[in-house]
């Protein structure tokens, strides 16, 4: 059986240029890079960006759990890392991008439960039957959990935290906001702004930004090159 052989270097320079094209990409363009392949690499991100919300707002609106709960979105954080290991971008750009990616994933299910709230929900008077401290229950967590139930005695499955403080007591009213089809949890209505895809904005642009510098770093001359090639339909595209 014939081993493959592994590329010969000739010098140590050679090495290091190959290893840093591996690691960040080989980037060989001079001065900025192309319009083109900038543009490339924000259409990537936005549509990666899409289709990672995206499904979290569709599962929240439609009641789809396995695309609410994020696990759709982290499927396509899979496809972009596939994407981008295809067109050559350098391994650590495509880790980060994609841990970028899953924040985004796991944030975007919260998002789009407050964006199906604001466009459907409805504001319900609820009872306070007990408060928690989240800090004091060794939950990690620093707020507190209120347990509440309906004027008809009704116990909510959730805790609510948003407008539930250290001055709230049993029997204090909370505003909960609801869905009336029931697809999406109950939260609190007295704090506004959270919850929402504003919240999304800092993993949104940390995640465009190591896109845009995967595809951007991934640009290899056409030709020979002292540098291991890229596929075929890479160079043809980007002759």
């Amino acid at each position: 059986m014939r081993r493959r052989r592994r590329p010969s270097f000739s010098t140590e320079p050679d090495l290091m240029a190959y290893l840093r094209a591996t690691v960040w990409g080989p980037a060989e363009f001079v001065g900025m890079p192309p319009a083109w392949l900038v543009t490339e690499g924000i259409l990537a991100g936005i549509v990666g960006t899409e289709a990672i919300v995206g499904t979290a707002l569709l599962g929240a609106w439609a009641g789809r759990p396995a695309l609410a709960d994020g696990e759709a979105g982290l499927v396509c954080v899979a496809a972009l890392a596939l994407y981008l290991f295809s067109v050559g971008a350098g391994r650590a750009l495509v880790g980060i991008t994609a841990l970028f990616g899953v924040c985004l994933a796991l944030h975007a299910p919260q998002a789009a439960a407050g964006v199906v709230l604001a466009e459907r929900g409805r504001v319900q008077s609820v009872v306070v039957t007990s408060v928690e401290d989240g800090r004091a229950a060794g939950g990690g967590q620093d707020r507190y959990l209120c347990s509440v139930m309906d004027h008809d005695g009704v116990p909510l499955k959730i805790r609510i935290w948003r407008g539930c403080g250290e001055a709230t007591r049993p029997g204090d009213a909370l505003a909960v906001l609801y869905d009336p089809k029931g697809l999406v949890p109950p939260r609190g209505a007295a704090v506004e702004g959270q919850g929402t895809p504003r919240d999304l904005v800092p993993w949104f642009a940390a995640f465009m930004l190591a896109n845009m510098a995967a595809v951007v770093r991934s640009y290899r001359l056409p030709g020979p090159s002292g540098t291991p090639r890229s596929s075929g339909r890479r160079d043809s595209a980007r002759g």
